[in-house]
């Protein structure tokens, strides 16, 4: 009577084959946990941006051309943005660009909201 079974080479390549998947299994794990993570950022920086150009827009009328800069708490952290608000073509109407930022110096905006505001 034979015995059957695996030979170590057939276990070996099985292994590496097994270790293989797994190994790309938590790389995409980790990749999957990294944009949920950035996606939480970009969507409360979002609600920053939003925040900001409703505050505008609900404490002045027609709003003066220039550059603000501040500070909102949302989401257990401190974000940073830089408003223009700039002219356009009808004098009634003012263009809000938002940049919110999540460092003080405010180098690289993590998102970008344009609204308008005006009398119309």
């Amino acid at each position: 009577m034979r015995m059957r079974g695996f030979t170590l080479l057939e276990v070996l390549v099985a292994l590496a084959v097994v270790a293989l998947a797994l190994v790309a299994l938590v790389r995409a794990t980790g990749l999957s946990a990294a944009a949920l993570s950035r996606e939480r950022e970009v969507t409360l920086a979002t609600w920053v941006a939003s925040n900001v150009v409703t505050d505008v827009r609900l404490a002045e009328r027609i709003p003066e051309a220039g550059r603000r800069e501040g500070s909102m708490r949302m989401g257990m952290r401190d974000w940073y943005w830089r408003l223009e608000v700039q002219g356009t073509d009808d004098p009634a109407i003012r263009r809000l660009e938002v940049g919110v930022f999540e460092d003080a110096a405010r180098t690289r905006p993590v998102t970008s909201l344009t609204g308008f505001a005006g009398a119309r």
